[in-house]
Order: C-alpha cells, then structure tokens, then sequence
C-alpha cells in the first residue's frame, strides 16, 4: 500500500465522519470559536509585545534578552 493511497484514506475516513456528525459539528465549531478568542482577543489585550512597544530596534532588544537571560538570580 503506498503512503499516498493511506494519506488519502485518512483524509476520507475523517471527512465522510465530519459529514455524518450532527451535534460534532455545533461542538467543533464551538471549539473554533473559543480557541479564536483564547490566542486572538486575549492574547491581543494581556500579552502585549513589551519588546515591540519598549524597544526601538533589534540591537536594543538583543542586548536587553541577553541581558535579562544571562543575569544571575
């Protein structure tokens, strides 16, 4: 059996499954929805780039990374 032949049945067997599912796909969706807000929107709002917005150029921030990854604690 060639590796092709087993890739595509692979891609089939969860197809023909994702079409046959009735609550799944309101789920999958539901775990679209939520993972788009996990890493979009809060990322966006609690995680700003501190490097980006400190920093002007990447000298400064190399310097500042080996600074703070190489000091003693």
């Amino acid at each position: 059996m060639k590796l092709t032949h087993i890739i595509t049945d692979i891609i089939f067997f969860y197809i023909d499954g994702f079409k046959q599912m009735k609550v799944g796909k309101k789920l999958w969706l539901l775990i679209g929805i939520k993972l788009l807000v996990l890493f979009g929107i809060i990322k966006f709002f609690f995680f700003p780039n501190y490097l980006q917005t400190t920093y002007d150029n990447d000298e400064s921030r190399s310097a500042y990374l080996i600074e703070y990854l190489t000091k003693e604690r």
